[in-house]
């Protein structure tokens, strides 16, 4: 339960269904997010940090705990979670079974008769045209209650980190993974660097932690040393951002960390892979709210830091825009990503699973190719590491 937009989502929504009227229990490795679960007044039963995925033990954790405690429904957060659910519950109760996967793809050996839930249009298309059952779009929610800018002083971060009133605040909120992120991480260090070097006066902070802190460290040392004075800085980890948000001029982000940005009514610029980076606008929404708040190779810019410079040089240079972009951006968040609607999404999904089980043979057949499945992935990874080789996956590969 590490800080991240993923796991924010999890315990907010399980916040928000439970103050719906249901009764939630989280189920979950120890992590900084724990807190918040207990903050918020939900149950939190404990499970292994370092274990197999699938783990025959967290299986039976989730069958024996069903069966205790007469639960509805089990929500896995991810496939490795909804793996076990499946192998666990589900296929010794035929308790229904609902997924979420906010990865950027969903593995194919997903269980199709499991109802699936993703955070992008594009992924959805994807996954029905692979045959998954039911496929429900959720994007990533905000609890806009929460993320007010209203309640949270930025000034107090700015002058934390000696930001002057003449300079602009960049902000990015970030785990430090090589995951989807550090390559945006690295491109957002030497954009800005080369602001500085081009005379602009801006300032980039990162908040976050994570096993690539040394190397964006590095990268930021590099843009410090060629300006001859710290331009970019690294805040660490909180397990509170918002003052960063509430801080900032301008957000860099990807996913539930660029729509808590709009919350705050920030201007966004959207990263994500492959050099890709693109300014937020009306005429490039409709392309995230098809694909998701990421992207690949180029964006209208380019690719690189150089695409990702000229993205801010445009705010930094027009005072006038960022404060139409800031206006639009809180009302965005509002109509489209609140909590609350998400809560009421998610809660539809749990009584259709619940109202429309799979026939028995159908459940059958999904056993077999998703055993069959994760079968192959276990020996494929075996045999990598036996060759020396390793291959990280968000997607689960």
């Amino acid at each position: 339960m590490e800080i991240g937009g993923s796991q924010l989502n999890a315990v907010q929504l399980a916040g928000a269904v439970r103050d719906m009227g249901h009764e939630v229990i989280v189920l979950s490795e120890q992590g900084p997010m724990v807190e918040l679960v207990r903050k918020l007044g939900l149950e939190h039963i404990e499970i292994p940090f370092i274990r197999g995925f699938p783990s025959a033990y967290v299986c039976g954790k989730l069958t024996s705990l069903v069966r205790e405690r007469n639960i509805d429904v089990v929500h896995g957060y991810e496939w490795s979670t909804v793996i076990e659910g499946f192998f666990g519950p589900a296929l010794r109760h035929r308790t229904p079974l609902v997924g979420t996967v906010m990865s950027m793809s969903v593995v194919w050996f997903f269980p199709r008769t499991v109802p699936l839930i993703v955070g992008t249009e594009e992924i959805r298309e994807d996954a029905i045209a692979a045959g998954h059952r039911r496929v429900t779009l959720l994007e990533p929610p905000v609890d806009t209650d929460y993320d007010d800018p209203a309640l949270v002083d930025g000034r107090s971060f700015r002058n934390q980190h000696g930001i002057a009133d003449d300079e602009v605040l960049v902000v990015v909120v970030s785990r430090l993974a090589s995951v989807l992120k550090l390559e945006g991480l690295l491109l957002a260090c030497d954009a800005v660097g080369g602001l500085v070097q081009a005379g602009h006066r801006v300032r980039l902070v990162i908040v976050g932690g994570g096993p690539e802190r040394d190397r964006v460290a590095a990268q930021a040392a590099k843009a410090n040393s060629a300006a001859g004075r710290d331009v970019v800085s690294l805040a660490g980890e909180m397990a509170d951002p918002r003052p960063a948000y509430a801080g900032a001029d301008v957000v860099i982000g990807m996913g539930g960390s660029a729509l808590r940005g709009l919350a705050f009514a920030k201007p966004l610029v959207v990263i994500g892979e492959d050099g890709f980076s693109e300014l937020l606008t009306p005429e490039t929404l409709p392309t995230f709210l098809k694909q998701g708040w990421y992207g690949r190779g180029p964006g209208s810019r380019g690719v690189g830091a150089q695409a990702l410079q000229l993205a801010l040089e445009r705010l930094i240079q027009s005072p006038g825009l960022r404060r139409e972009l800031s206006e639009s951006a809180r009302q965005l968040v509002l109509d489209r990503f609140s909590l609350r609607r998400a809560a009421q999404l998610q809660e539809r999904e749990y009584f259709s699973a619940i109202e429309e089980p799979s026939p028995p043979f159908v459940r059958f057949k999904d056993t077999v190719c998703t055993a069959g499945g994760l079968s192959a992935r276990l020996l494929r990874r075996k045999y990598l590491s036996l060759i020396g080789e390793t291959r990280p996956s968000f997607s689960g590969q």
